[in-house]
């Protein structure tokens, strides 16, 4: 499978095989999970050590011969990052991001990662992610990392940081990552994210947590085993709980999540170009969530035929997202003055690029200089990507 020619619509979340999600993830039927994802046209993974086990239940999940006796290791991709241990805990040292890379090499059994990121680039400095950015160049020249990518939930650090490393090293970082920045609520990674991401040289972004890290579903946001550790302020909930209300009663048969993830995948496809991929990493850990998932793809895209693969649902249904624009008006309308708000507290700025991918901020903007040390800002647990 070419990493580029057919960007995947849905990636598989691997957050939710690990302890901060799930108390016995080895209990879960990861083979079964895997296989039906595969049959399913679900071949890209992506997870991180910080996901522990989740390598690992993978790495042995993917060397059962069940799985070994139908796939080779060139029909899936595997997506994993480095540089976030713990909850408050990073190390980016060169030394580090070796042995992490190595580590995970070991745990899926293979030669080579389809694509490594930095994990949380708005955690460390501004050098510490740039110079992890050199190291995974390293790798990627030897073959063993295919692709180079940073992930974070800043738009402006994720931007820098690919606009710094691309004029340090004369080579683009290729793949972004972002968490609930392309949702019913919230789409900044379209009006503020992907134009910059470009003008940087990247070619491919993966927008996870569609459904805003569990706040866009009836029931409220995911209480886990660490409590209440969602970034929305109660005004917000209150209107995503208002929406989901309103889905039940008028959705026709959709409810929130279903329209929340159809929005985002339909978002996705509509940004990508011929030089430019967007893909949504949706929270998987049972068969029902991947079933569901592929179902709301499925809603909006299209293919030739009766295919079960989602590989083959390469186009927008542009019929069907029409038929569905009236309620997400209508959600982002009880939204209101929610719409956009960013979970780290800062209104959106204003930034334009030049053509060398240079941020030129607009007077009002307030500059980014990453401290050494910035203060954690983001949910205590894992943000699955729902």
């Amino acid at each position: 499978m070419s990493p580029t020619s057919s960007p995947p619509a849905l990636v598989m979340g691997g957050a939710g095989f690990s302890y901060q999600l799930n108390p016995e993830p080895e209990s879960l039927p990861i083979v079964d999970i895997l296989l039906r994802s595969f049959e399913l046209g679900v071949r890209t993974i992506d997870t991180s050590p910080y996901y522990e086990p989740s390598e690992q239940l993978m790495g042995a999940a993917l060397s059962d011969p069940r799985i070994q006796s139908r796939y080779q290791r060139s029909d899936y991709e595997l997506m994993t990052k480095v540089g976030r241990i713990k909850e408050n805990e990073f190390n980016y040292s060169p030394d580090w991001i070796r042995k992490s890379v190595a580590r995970s090499l070991e745990r899926f059994g293979t030669t080579y990662l389809d694509v490594v990121f930095c994990h949380d680039v708005e955690y460390v400095s501004l050098d510490e992610a740039v110079t992890a950015v050199g190291v995974l160049l390293e790798f990627q020249r030897a073959g063993v990392i295919l692709r180079v990518g940073i992930s974070g939930y800043d738009i402006d650090v994720l931007a820098e940081v690919a606009s710094l490393a691309r004029k340090k090293y004369g080579h683009p970082v290729d793949v972004v990552q972002t968490w609930a920045q392309l949702t019913l609520q919230n789409t900044q990674a379209e009006t503020r994210g992907f134009d910059r991401f470009r003008a940087a040289g990247v070619n491919s972004v993966f927008c996870s947590s569609p459904l805003a890290v569990g706040l866009l579903r009836t029931g409220g946001i995911p209480l886990g085993l660490t409590g209440d550790w969602h970034p929305a302020p109660q005004g917000l909930r209150a209107a995503a709980a208002e929406a989901a209300e309103w889905m039940d009663k008028h959705g026709d048969g959709e409810t929130l999540c279903s329209l929340a993830m159809q929005y985002a995948i339909a978002k996705a496809k509509q940004n990508c170009t011929p030089s430019f991929s967007v893909s949504t990493i949706t929270g998987i850990s049972t068969l029902s969530d991947l079933e569901q998932n592929v179902v709301a793809a499925k809603r909006v895209l299209k293919t030739v035929g009766n295919s079960e693969s989602l590989l083959d649902y390469t186009e927008l249904d542009s019929q069907s997202v029409e038929s569905r624009l009236s309620l997400a008006e209508r959600v982002r309308l009880i939204i209101g003055e929610w719409l956009d708000y960013d979970f780290s507290g800062t209104k959106p700025k204003t930034v334009n690029s030049d053509s060398n991918g240079d941020d030129i901020k607009e007077p009002d903007a307030a500059d980014i200089t990453a401290p050494k040390h910035k203060e954690l800002k983001q949910p205590a647990a894992i943000r699955v990507a729902a």
